[in-house]
């Protein structure tokens, strides 16, 4: 495969701003809980130039047969542990990767009123916050003195500790408590490698009865895995976006992906990614040749894509990182008309909420770069 590097920071990329991915969305369109059934969702088709209303049970006849979709089989853990410190103070903890070895080492968030000191003793609870289960010894910052995050060391296991006593790690504009319905509706039903703390969400509307009309239709199935981190839901504070520091995540992109790619291209078919999560694999690979290792790949308008040709995606948060990604593949003002579109038919937003179909602006003729400010 040849690998082409494109420019990381074109120079239409400074010329916009934070508020240009903004766009109003009433509260009561975030979809708190999924849909019955997975792939009763809807689907906004926006690969033509204007809007088409569907089902996302649809999408196999929206796809043709030698196309490669490519999922991210990443599988959420329940990273999401709470305790207390030695002063009775409570804490919580998401663990954010596990980097194991004998001290059963981790990179968590912590949420508490006042950090502990370095080699502070905390005590971890049950589920139901009346036993205690395990501690975890405060380590240090991470990736440095200075970082946001912790290293510990734990006295169990980190996967089963997670497992036997953990919460679903809900995105924070889910306003419920994790529940029985949460861990299996917040994940996708071919997950398979632990470790992510957040869904990816494009991903939750298929189930078998599309992978099986899917394979009838002749569309080929693939899988890269990105452990997604709770960095996907940092906000960008700054409106010069070229200061936003992007998180890093760890991907692979197996080599039974790496020929399906090949043989996928050498027939004519597309690259239908299958979420964010999994553009970013992808492009990361053909961007460095790198098949396994972290990326903080940051995609706004102007980027060059390599490989993806079309995107299945859910609706994302104003003045994301994402909103930045979607337009770059899609066209900066197709991608806000589809967005007016959604919000005024009453789609359901983020997580838990409706997907929409994209065409690379490149294959569609779209232009990937803003109008100019009235």
């Amino acid at each position: 495969m040849n690998h082409t590097t494109h420019p990381a920071t074109p120079a239409t990329h400074r010329s916009y701003t934070l508020s240009d991915f903004d766009y109003a969305l009433p509260p009561e369109l975030i979809a708190q809980h999924p849909c019955p059934e997975r792939s009763s969702a809807r689907l906004l088709d926006g690969t033509g130039l204007d809007p088409a209303d569907r089902v996302f049970r649809d999408l196999p006849g929206l796809l043709r047969a030698g196309d490669l979709l490519v999922f991210n089989d990443t599988l959420v853990v329940k990273a999401r542990l709470y305790g207390e410190k030695p002063s009775g103070g409570r804490f919580e903890l998401l663990l954010e990767r596990v980097l194991g070895g004998p001290r059963h080492e981790v990179i968590a968030h912590m949420k508490v009123s006042k950090k502990p000191a370095l080699g502070t003793e905390l005590l971890l609870w049950n589920r139901t916050g009346d036993a205690l289960v395990a501690r975890a010894t405060l380590l240090g910052r991470w990736p440095d003195a200075n970082g946001a995050l912790f290293r510990l060391s734990l006295s169990e296991e980190p996967y089963a500790l997670m497992a036997a006593h953990g919460h679903v790690p809900l995105p924070p504009y889910i306003e419920h408590t994790d529940s029985e319905e949460d861990e299996a509706r917040y994940q996708t039903v071919f997950a398979k490698n632990p470790g992510a703390v957040a869904a990816p969400t494009a991903a939750l509307h298929f189930d078998q009865a599309v992978l099986d009309a899917l394979q009838a239709h002749g569309v080929q199935c693939a899988s890269v895995t990105l452990h997604i981190g709770a960095g996907t839901f940092q906000p960008c504070k700054s409106e010069n976006i070229a200061e936003h520091v992007m998180h890093s995540e760890w991907y692979q992109i197996p080599q039974a992906t790496q020929d399906a790619i090949q043989e996928t291209r050498a027939r004519g078919g597309q690259i239908v990614a299958v979420g964010t999560t999994s553009v970013r694999s992808l492009e990361s690979w053909a961007r460095t040749g790198e098949a396994t290792g972290d990326t903080a790949l940051y995609i706004t308008p102007g980027f060059e894509f390599a490989l993806v040709d079309r995107l299945i995606t859910n609706f994302h948060l104003p003045k994301s990182t994402l909103m930045m990604l979607v337009t770059a593949f899609a066209g900066y003002d197709h991608v806000m008309a589809l967005y007016r579109h959604a919000v005024a038919q009453r789609y359901r937003f983020f997580s838990y909420g409706d997907s929409m179909l994209l065409q690379r602006a490149r294959l569609s003729g779209l232009s990937t770069t803003p109008s100019p400010p009235p």
